[in-house]
Formats: structure tokens, sequence, C-alpha cells
């Protein structure tokens, strides 16, 4: 390690040009040139001369990658020997009178450097660096291009998969238990960035459509909700090693997922739907969604994340100009909660109930009637769905669905009566049938159809976060699903730069009084030219 070569006055008078001419930046970057020296005869060897490409490949990178972390511990050597004594005073109004030399390590992409630098003490209070506010360096040893390495890959691949990634793509060494709280601290400043940034109103009719659902996520036993953990608890099983039919793990706590983009109104007859739904309908007939954002929580309540959804809609039409679609899949709380939230703005929403889940409560009744996989039951499904469709409504189709019940009764066994009565319920339900105005919504262009939340519930949370054995932490789960939302809806870059001012706010700014952090290095283009 240099030694550091500092001037040491009283006060904080600048740099002498005496003391920046003893400075020499050649001395300071010799290991790196050294380095790169011996890598190069290495290369000329007769061993490297006749080794095949990839190991000379292999060589090269790692060659490269330790020349590159010289080179890197050298400028910040360098800086060290340029830093001035200053006034330095904290936020708690007390100046830090002494000053000495210290050194930190940072774990960065190319390996371990050491920082050199000044603390500035009192006795008493917490010292202040103010070459690492320059430097934005993070609380601990983890550098922000490893940080952001581990939440970008985090999104996508295990813990443990993490951990050899970083291992094999950078010099950085990193373990597992580190990879979460990495990835709940890189997550933090998700919902201040969706809040401060600035979203340009779109100067369009198109449809503004909102729309949500749950899935559950296997967690820890501490970090389950209350009720769903008392019900763990106080369960018991028929069986040791498997559930009966009936009982339930009572270990999942359910993510709500939302998701708001915009989408041409797209007129269409129930013929149209039908084959749409056998697959006949080719899709450069579908209009594109754009300006889609997605995200969930397994942390907050299913109305905070619905409120949430509403408002950024409002940032997309402040004025309340667009129609507002929301789809749904018509489960009590849930539409409670949107009801609420479109009354908290004040404005007017067209709700309408998933098509494709009000078919999942025909078909329940159509394989009780018929049996599984009977071409009479998808005919008569189909008859129900096309009635649906042309503008009959829920209790209609229940009323229908009842008079089939009655013409099989000796055909149903109690199973089947119980999914009937479980189908015309829901179709029944004044609430709910007024959700299924579909004929309405063709004729308006409306969606009826949630396939863009079901992706999001599939993508966001199912593809990553059910995974065999695994059991989330509250925190680890959370930001993987906020770290999923950002790369989905492809805000991580621009993420990431707010992240990284969010971070030197909190780690430097705020412990400077007036959160003013004075500048430790020469400014002057003469000095800089000096170093050159």
């Amino acid at each position: 390690m240099l030694k550091l070569n500092r001037e040491n006055p009283q006060g904080a008078p600048p740099m002498t040009a005496s003391y920046a001419k003893s400075i020499d930046p050649a001395a300071t970057f010799a290991a790196a040139r050294s380095h790169a020296e011996q890598a190069e005869s290495a290369l000329v060897g007769v061993d490297m001369m006749r080794a095949p490409h990839d190991e000379v490949v292999a060589f090269a990178r790692e060659q490269a990658q330790e020349w590159a972390r010289r080179l890197v511990e050298a400028q910040f050597a360098l800086r060290a020997q340029h830093e001035r004594r200053l006034e330095v005073v904290g936020a708690d109004g007390v100046r830090r009178g002494s000053a000495r030399d210290s050194e930190r390590h940072l774990e960065t992409e190319l390996g371990r450097v050491a920082v050199p630098r000044l603390a500035y003490q009192q006795v008493g209070c917490a010292d202040l660096h103010p070459l690492d506010a320059l430097l934005n360096l993070p609380p601990d040893m983890y550098a922000y291009g490893v940080r952001r390495m581990v939440a970008k890959e985090v999104a996508r691949a295990s813990f443990d998969e993490v951990v050899e990634l970083v291992a094999d793509y950078s010099g950085a060494a990193i373990e597992k238990r580190q990879v979460e709280e990495l990835a709940v601290r890189a997550a933090q400043d998700f919902d201040a960035f969706y809040v401060r940034r600035e979203h340009v109103p779109e100067q369009t009719d198109d449809l503004l459509v909102v729309s949500t659902d749950g899935k559950g996520i296997v967690m820890r036993h501490q970090d389950l909700r209350e009720a769903t953990r008392i019900a763990a608890e106080t369960s018991t099983r028929k069986l040791a090693t498997r559930l009966s039919p009936g009982e339930k793990p009572n270990r999942k706590r359910m993510a709500q997922v939302a998701t708001v983009y915009t989408v041409p109104a797209w007129t269409r007859s129930a013929a149209d739907i039908v084959h749409g739904l056998r697959g006949d309908e080719p899709d450069a007939d579908r209009p594109k969604t754009r300006d889609k954002r997605v995200w969930a929580s397994v942390e907050k309540h299913q109305s905070t994340l619905i409120r949430t959804a509403f408002e950024e809609a409002e940032r997309r039409d402040p004025e309340h100009r667009r129609r507002w679609v929301v789809l749904v899949d018509g489960e009590t709380k849930q539409l409670r909660a949107v009801k609420a939230a479109a009354r908290r703005l004040g404005v007017k929403v067209t709700i309408i109930a998933d098509i494709v889940h009000v078919l999942e409560y025909i078909w329940d009744a159509a394989r009780a009637l018929f049996g599984e996989s009977s071409p009479e039951a998808e005919r008569w499904v189909s008859n129900r769905l096309l009635a649906l469709l042309d503008g009959k409504s829920g209790g209609d189709v229940a009323r229908t669905i009842r008079w089939w019940a009655d013409r099989r009764a000796k055909q149903i066994d109690a199973s089947g009566r119980k999914a009937i009565a479980t189908t015309c319920r829901y179709l029944a339900d004044r609430t709910r049938t007024r959700l299924m105005r579909y004929a309405d919504a063709l004729r308006d262009g409306l969606p009826i159809a949630t396939g863009v939340i079901e992706g999001a519930c599939r993508y966001l949370v199912k593809d990553r976060m059910d995974r065999t054995g695994a059991r989330w932490s509250l925190a680890g789960a959370e930001a993987v699903l906020r770290l999923r939302a950002l790369r989905a809806s492809d805000d991580f870059d621009d993420y990431w730069r707010f992240h990284l001012a969010r971070e030197n706010e909190r780690n430097h700014a705020a412990h400077y009084a007036n959160a003013e952090i004075p500048d430790p290095l020469p400014t002057s283009k003469r000095h800089l030219r000096r170093i050159k």
C-alpha cells in the first residue's frame, strides 16, 4: 500500500503548488503497468504459444481483470494523495476537528481493492469521510457494480445460483446470506421511484386498463399472515406424510399482482371470442398493449396494492379523460377494494369479470352434468358462453344450468351437485352479474379477459417463487418480486440510477450539516494538469 503524503496544517487551507508537484502518478500506477508487462511476457512464452485458444482467452481474461483491479486501486490511492484537509461539520452540528489516515476495502466486480482516505473525528461522534461521499461508497464492502449484478440476477435465478454467477463472471466473492441482504437493500427504493418518476400523460383516447389478481407463495412459518399461521399451528393431519383430501397445507401467503397498461379499443362479436378461445384467432389481429407496468407485493395488503395501481393510472390520466377499464376475477374483497380506490380518486370505471374465470365455473358444472372430457360438455359450454356474450345475464345462465341439473339429476353425484350449486351461486350473485355485461363490452371494444395479469402472475410469481423446496422470508420474497417487476416493466436501468442517488443521500449527504458534502479534492484545472 502506498504511504500517503499529506500536508498537515491547522484549519483547511488549499493544497499548495509545491505539494501537488511532489505527487508522482507514474509511481502510483507502477504496479498495474508491471502486471501488464508480466502478462504480455507470459503470452509470448513457449507454454502459452502452444496452448489451445480457450486457455489463452481464460488466461488473458484473468490477467486483464487483475490489471484493471490494480488500476482502480491505484486511482483510489491517487485521490487519497490529493485529498486536502477540510472544515467538516456533521448533521449533528458538531465539528470534526481531528483528521487521520484510514483505509477500508471494497469488493468490486474486479476483485477486492483498498480505499485510503481521511477520517474526520470528534470524541463521542461518528467518523465522517468526505472522500467516501465523492466515491459514493456503500456502507458495507460490496460495491454497487456487485450489487447491481446481484439485483439483476436474483430476479431470475436462485440465491445459490447467483453466488455461482458472481464468482464465474466477476472477481467478487459473496455468500448466499449476503445475496438476500443485498437484494433487499437494492429493492428498497421501489415505491419511491414510481411515486417520484415523472410520467407525461399520454395524448390518446385509447383504453386505460387496470387489472389485479393474487398468487400464493410458500413462506417460512414466521412470515405467514397471522390467520394462516394460526391455522397452520392449530391444524391436525390425518396422515403424517401427506395431505388428505380437503386438507390445506396452510403455508402460503398471497402475493397481490397488479398491472396498468394502454390498449386500443377492439370491437368484436361473440363468435370472434369463441374462435379466439379455440385458438382460431390470428395473433396479428389482436391490438398490442403498450406502456405496461406490472408489479407484485407479498408484504402489502390487497387493498393497498390496488390503491397503488389506481394512483399509477391517475398519473397517466390525471384529468380522467380516458375510459378506465378494470379487469377482475370477481372475488368479493377484491371488488370492494377496487370500488373504494375508484371512489377515492373520483374516477368512473368499467369493471369487467374475466370471461375465462367465469368459463371455468361453467366447465365445473359441465363436468358434473356430462362427465370429464365429453364432446357434449364442450358443446354445452360453448352454448352457455355464447349466451353470456350475446347479452344474457349471469342469472339467466344460472337458471339454465339448474334446468339441466334437474333434467339429469339421476346422473349427478354429490360432488357434482356441489359443483353446480357453486357455479350457479357465482353466476347469479347480484354484484358479480353486473360485471358480466359482455355484449356491451364487445360493442365498445373493451377487453374481457385478464390474460395480461394472468401472465404477470405466472412470470412475476410462479416462475421464480414456486420452485421445489423453496421457503421464502417476507423480506426476501418482497425484494425479488420488486426486482422482477422492474425488469418486466423495462424500468431497471432508470431505477438503478435513482437508487444510487438515494443511496448517496442516505449514506453520505444526510450525515453532513445542511446535507452539504465538502469537496475533498482540489478542483483547479492547473492542479489537474499537474496530476497528468
